[in-house]
């Protein structure tokens, strides 16, 4: 068994400290940006007190494995240099950063989250049931939970710092990017949406729907952030998929689903997790990234 080397929230005063999300810290470099995955986890949208062991290393894993994957399809903003020539005196804060970071190209980024659908799952389903459509596309009547869609479908977001993040009808991004970088960015994304889907059904996976990020550098459209890993992606095991109903995915779904069942009312604090769910949220995490890259978590 792997030793746990938790964290929750890094401090390294030697770095210069640039913002924090729900789940990645950052830390400017000055020519480049420091992304730290730490094992926070978060639920609609309130991060839990309770961290989640090996989380942070099976999202970077996971985004080093699917940037790769992608680099002869679209530009990425990884920057592959050893942290320990980057980071002066790396070995006082190698604890706080190894096999959880990433260095990665300042890139101006879009104000859009980048949706792709390839199922019936979610914030489309819930549309759907109200009115035939998912952010305006109109579909087919008569669909099931989690049914596949005739083809993937882009549906833009809009990005929230606090709160939910909104859909919003492709129009409304054009409104809000222009027509010619939407119109790329609806090409990229629906692109790497039909490569990541076909490499996960060789590996048994699902790829319901997934969030991409993308920003300009230099004129360049790059793909930024983090890429097709359980916080941004819905992946579904194919041997047990069943249309009509909700599916176990490789993600926080135990974290969900435990507090459904308290009566909270889904603004901080969040109620610490017991170990039983923080146990199967992580073997959930260390499955998804065997199964994806082959291998187990170094």
């Amino acid at each position: 068994m792997m030793s746990v080397n938790t964290i929750f929230e890094t401090k390294i005063p030697s770095l210069k400290f640039f913002n924090r999300g729900k789940v990645r810290d950052i830390y400017d470099l000055g020519d480049m940006l420091l992304l730290v995955a730490s094992d926070r986890v978060s639920a609609f949208d309130v991060v839990n007190p309770v961290p989640i062991p090996y989380k942070g290393r099976v999202l970077t894993a996971l985004s080093f494995f699917w940037f790769d994957f992608l680099k002869d399809h679209v530009d990425t903003h990884v920057i592959n240099l050893p942290l320990s020539e980057v980071i002066e005196n790396y070995e006082n804060c190698k604890d706080q950063l190894e096999g959880r970071s990433m260095l990665a190209i300042k890139a101006d980024p879009a104000p859009v989250e980048c949706v792709v659908r390839g199922y019936l799952a979610g914030s489309g389903w819930k549309e759907y049931k109200r009115s035939g459509t998912v952010c305006g596309i109109k579909l087919p009547s008569g669909l099931r939970e989690s049914e596949k869609l005739p083809e993937p479908i882009f549906t833009p977001a809009t990005k929230a710092t606090d709160g939910h993040d909104e859909n919003i009808p492709f129009e409304t991004m054009v409104d809000i990017v222009g027509s010619d970088y939407a119109e790329e960015l609806r090409e990229k994304s629906i692109g790497i949406y039909a490569r990541a889907s076909d490499y996960a059904r060789t590996k048994g996976i699902i790829l319901a729907d997934t969030k991409f990020e993308f920003g300009k550098h230099n004129g360049r459209t790059i793909l930024i952030d983090e890429v097709l890993t359980p916080d941004s992606s819905r992946f579904w095991p194919e041997d047990v998929y069943e249309p009509g109903k909700s599916q176990p995915s490789f993600d926080k779904q135990f974290v969900r689903d435990y507090l459904e069942t308290l009566d909270w009312d889904k603004s901080p604090p969040a109620p610490p997790l017991p170990d039983d769910i923080v146990k199967k949220t992580s073997a959930k995490y260390l499955d998804a990234v065997k199964r994806i890259t082959g291998k187990d978590l170094e």
